[in-house]
């Protein structure tokens, strides 16, 4: 029986990683231009995954998330593209990147496949095995959060000066870039997954249920 349950967790993590490249793979789909970063839905089989197959094989997942977004920025060059890859220099520097950058794209990524998991657990116990569909929201919405905050918040501590070039700011007018994203871009990718994870999660949790 155990067998079978690993088996299956296994078909899975690769059911899921399929999706991730599929989503990176189709244009405007994984990865969708907005202003000097791209929103993205790639955090959204992680969170799910998170929830349903635990925090190790999310990890997994979210780093997956990671390398992905790495190698899309390596291969697609975007003037932002220093801040995911340390293969691309900042713009108007010659040479590599920096090493900051696989700490900005993959920290993030990686607590996304842990942090949903977890907090939904605790909701769990606390509301006593009710309200599952709110929890999964919740779970959904933290993930997003957890994964814009944590990546703007770090391209701001790691490539402040990098950053400002970019935008074409300076001073405390960075930070205040740094959160119109949060706000207009990462809200809206965190609701987005908390309902995708509430309606897809209930789904696969209620399966797994039957299963065992």
């Amino acid at each position: 029986m155990k067998q079978k349950q690993k088996t299956f967790q296994l078909v899975l993590t690769a059911f899921f990683l399929a999706i991730l490249i599929l989503l990176a793979s189709v244009p405007f789909l994984g990865f969708i231009p907005i202003g000097p970063l791209n929103a993205t839905t790639l955090h959204i089989p992680v969170i799910i995954a998170s929830i349903v197959l635990g925090p190790r094989l999310g990890a997994f997942l979210g780093a997956s998330f990671g390398l992905i977004s790495m190698i899309r920025s390596t291969i697609i060059v975007t003037p932002l593209s220093f801040v995911f890859s340390p293969f691309i220099a900042p713009l108007g520097a010659s040479g590599y990147g920096s090493w900051k950058a696989l700490l900005i794209t993959f920290i993030p990524r990686i607590l996304i496949g842990i942090v949903p998991y977890y907090f939904y657990r605790w909701f769990e116990k606390r509301m006593k095995d009710r309200k599952h569909g709110l929890g999964l929201f919740l779970a959904g919405l933290l993930g997003g959060i957890v994964n814009t905050i944590l990546v703007m918040n770090m391209i701001y501590f790691l490539f402040q000066g990098e950053y400002a070039q970019v935008i074409g700011e300076a001073g405390n007018a960075v930070y205040v870039a740094i959160l119109s994203i949060i706000f207009a871009q990462g809200i809206p990718e965190a609701i987005v997954a908390g309902i995708a994870t509430a309606g897809v999660a209930t789904v696969l949790l209620r399966f797994l249920k039957k299963r065992v």
